[in-house]
């Protein structure tokens, strides 16, 4: 049967639209729901001892929190520039991820110092569910961010445009979740 290929395509989805790669939607929206979760049962939680959480939260560093919150927003708009620059430009491709890499790095050392700040006051993981909570979450994120950095090492051997794409995407989420950890965690009573 002979027709036009416009009459034969099927229409198109709004998956189709969507940029980069469909797994990694997939892996983003899975990554969502779990730090969806955790954030849901530390609000439930936080609901039985508002001033218990209160005064722990009265412990975190919230300028450090700022400040990762400003060097994450900020990689994550040097892992779009690498993204942009990816099709065409490799060399300035490798500059941004290597931008990215450099502040994710840094993100991860005030984390470290804020957490070496909560060792030497003797606050750890079984100080109570605040802190329970906050390790968890913090914890599991900067695992995230270690992640993002081995996906932009190997970026950078191998920058191109559609696996620049699906590391700026998954960097995206990594930022996303920090912007709604840190005002949670951090700032909100």
């Amino acid at each position: 049967m002979s027709g036009s290929a416009g009459a034969d395509a099927s229409p198109a989805s709004v998956l189709d639209s969507l940029p980069g790669d469909l797994m990694m939607w997939i892996l983003i929206v899975s990554e969502l729901a779990v730090f969806g979760a955790g954030l849901v049962a530390f609000m439930g939680v936080r609901l039985t001892d508002v001033s218990g959480f209160a005064l722990s939260q009265d412990h975190l560093n919230r300028t450090a929190g700022a400040i990762n919150t400003i060097v994450l927003v900020s990689s994550g708009f040097a892992a779009a520039m690498a993204a942009r620059s990816s099709g065409s430009r490799r060399g300035l491709t490798r500059i941004w991820l290597g931008v990215a890499m450099a502040l994710g790095a840094v993100f991860l050392w005030v984390k470290w110092l804020e957490y070496a700040d909560k060792a030497r006051q003797g606050i750890d993981i079984d100080t109570n569910g605040f802190f329970t909570f906050y390790y968890l979450l913090t914890g599991f994120h900067a695992m995230h961010v270690v992640a993002g950095l081995v996906i932009f090492l190997l970026l950078m051997w191998r920058p191109s445009e559609g696996n620049v794409t699906a590391g700026a995407m998954f960097w995206h989420m990594v930022d996303l979740i920090w912007v709604l950890l840190f005002p949670i965690l951090y700032l909100v009573r």
